[in-house]
């Protein structure tokens, strides 16, 4: 299935059906009013959306009408948790090596995670509103599941069979705010201001073979100010599988249904002539490959005026999640 949250001016939204082409929609409030009320009661819900679902693409619906990304708010407005990992080794390599610092043998068997602010996320069309470039505004493509309760202690295997949902995520950050708080001896705060989501999350059936061993298969493109920048494969490189990065959140917690698992920037190492020209999902790491040829940085982080766009492409070049068509703004 594809699900979206039409924006009716509440916090929550509307819950929609999607084409699998993109081109329609059709309501779910006679199923379930919102996607957490649907995550909810998932086992019950979720063949009645599915069969929404069917006859939306035979079109043997009455009440369909043209999809809008414009009008989606994020596929979960906000949600109960929002827990990112670093599954993407070089990303943290190169981040920690134009710190001067060295990875810790520990981060290749034992994710890092870290909690954000998941109580209103930004929609595939929302501005990002900041109040100084000065702050050194980042995108960041990723991806993301959203699961269903998952019990304390649950093994990868277990936490397999709990994602109910993908989606795209544009990860910001503020690259110039981080040191500061690092200096402290705490994670992330002020410079992790609120995250944004493609119009679309797909159950992970509707990837077909992109989906396999627990990621997401496929090249996921930015663009910036209308110039492709990266595209790296998110099933390659990935040391650590959703449903390991789950199992790891639920050490010693349980998960409840609607909790948001990212994996963190997808990059790729520089070997073979593919992924040579894979680019970057971050200014950070372009920052970093700059820093170690040059000495310093030359590409300057996003202004009040850029745009980013994020989307993954299917075999037949569809999108498959439509795209984060995001401007940065002064608030």
């Amino acid at each position: 299935m594809k699900l979206a949250t039409i924006h009716d001016g509440s916090r929550d939204g509307q819950l929609a059906v999607v084409s699998r082409d993109l081109k329609s929609a059709h309501m779910a409030d006679a199923i379930a009013p919102t996607l957490q009320a649907a995550l909810d009661d998932w086992a019950f819900i979720a063949p009645q959306l599915d069969s929404l679902y069917t006859q939306l693409n035979r079109g043997e619906t009455r009440r369909a009408f043209d999809f809008e990304p414009q009008r989606c708010m994020a596929p979960l407005p906000r949600a109960y948790g929002w827990v990112q990992g670093a599954a993407y080794l070089h990303h943290v390599e190169l981040l920690l090596r134009a710190r001067n610092a060295d990875m810790p043998e520990s981060l290749r068997d034992d994710p890092l995670m870290v909690q954000g602010g998941s109580d209103a996320f930004l929609g595939p069309h929302d501005d990002i509103l900041l109040a100084h470039e000065e702050w050194g505004i980042d995108f960041g493509a990723g991806l993301a599941v959203i699961v269903d309760d998952v019990p304390m202690g649950a093994t990868p295997d277990e936490a397999h069979g709990r994602i109910r949902l993908l989606m795209l995520a544009n990860d910001v950050s503020l690259r110039n705010l981080i040191p500061a708080e690092l200096a402290k001896g705490g994670g992330f705060l002020q410079s992790k201001p609120a995250a944004g989501f493609a119009p679309v999350a797909v159950t992970p059936d509707e990837l077909g073979e992109a989906w396999r061993g627990g990621k997401v298969h496929g090249a996921l493109r930015s663009t910036w100010n209308g110039h492709l920048v990266g595209q790296p494969d998110a099933g390659v490189d990935m040391a650590f599988n959703f449903p390991q990065l789950i199992a790891h959140l639920c050490k010693s917690r349980r998960a409840r249904a609607g909790t948001v698992v990212g994996a963190g920037t997808v990059s790729n190492r520089p070997t073979g002539k593919a992924k040579a020209s894979a680019g970057y999902g971050c200014i950070a790491e372009q920052h970093a490959l700059e820093t170690a040829a040059d000495g310093a940085p030359g590409t300057p982080f996003m202004r009040f005026g850029d745009t980013i766009r994020i989307e993954m492409l299917d075999e037949g070049g569809k999108p498959v999640f439509g795209a984060i068509e995001q401007t940065v703004r002064k608030a």
